[in-house]
């Protein structure tokens, strides 16, 4: 299954490669204006502050967007600009929840454990170190939050971040696998400058990941008697194989050749 996500996810994002350049340009506007604030915060001032979580929110909602597309990328469909827009709008509530885990992620990492190390005290160790494991669950679960609404989308947000913690504990190996994959694709994306694969990329991964995860729970409803550990993936991804095709790599680039 590990071997197949790969496969699925790249050549998923080199069939919707434009497109991915071009959400990953709006990102990369967002990124700037969060440069941008950060540059005010050698002033004592509560407005860079201000800046730098409404920089979030917009990101929150530009990801909500942007997920939609890549949802729909993954399950081999071609929305324009509108299922872009309509994206935010039937997400906007689970754009809110997103925008506060994404603050407090980042508060938790930059601000909060450095501040109880700083102490120096066992208490403050204590209490960095079970923070730290926070903010690596909260991590985690964010890597199938978009696309578990996107997948079931009557859940209220709280609901679908409960399933994504669900998902992660009921598949830790591939979740930290996964996780590696998402720090891998993000080392690549910083030296093509953030276009490809970059955050859009990154999102495609997690519906990929998330839409071959999907095929196991639909196998363990139908058999609710199945060996969990044992799962028939040969037999649960044999149309995903055939949709995407016997391709590879020098074929990608010389065709002709293939």
């Amino acid at each position: 299954m590990i071997g197949f996500f790969i496969k699925k996810a790249f050549f998923d994002g080199w069939d919707n490669l434009i497109g991915m350049v071009v959400l990953n340009l709006g990102f990369l506007l967002i990124l700037l204006a969060g440069i941008g604030s950060l540059t005010l915060l050698s002033e004592i001032a509560i407005l860079p502050v201000v800046l730098l979580v409404l920089t979030a929110g917009l990101f929150a909602f530009f990801t909500a967007g942007s997920a939609h597309l890549t949802w729909a990328w993954a399950r081999y469909e071609r929305p324009g600009w509108d299922g872009f827009v309509r994206g935010i709008r039937i997400s906007w509530r689970h754009a809110l929840l997103y925008w506060l885990l994404f603050v407090l992620d980042f508060a938790l990492i930059l601000f909060v454990i450095p501040f109880y190390l700083a102490y120096g005290t066992i208490v403050g160790t204590v209490l960095s170190v079970l923070l730290f494991w926070l903010f690596i669950a909260l991590s985690l679960a964010l890597l199938y939050y978009w696309p578990l609404f996107y997948a079931m989308q009557g859940d209220r947000p709280t609901k679908t971040l409960r399933k994504s913690f669900v998902i992660v504990a009921d598949n830790l190996f591939f979740s930290l696998f996964f996780a590696f994959h998402q720090i891998i694709t993000f080392v690549i994306s910083l030296v093509l400058a953030g276009l490809a694969p970059g955050v859009g990329g990154l999102l495609l991964g997690q519906s990929v990941a998330l839409k071959l995860l999907m095929y196991k729970y639909d196998w363990l409803e139908e058999n609710p008697e199945g060996d969990r550990k044992h799962v028939p993936w040969d037999e649960l991804l044999y149309e995903e194989r055939e949709s995407v095709g016997h391709r590879s790599l020098k074929g990608m680039i010389f065709p002709w050749k293939d």
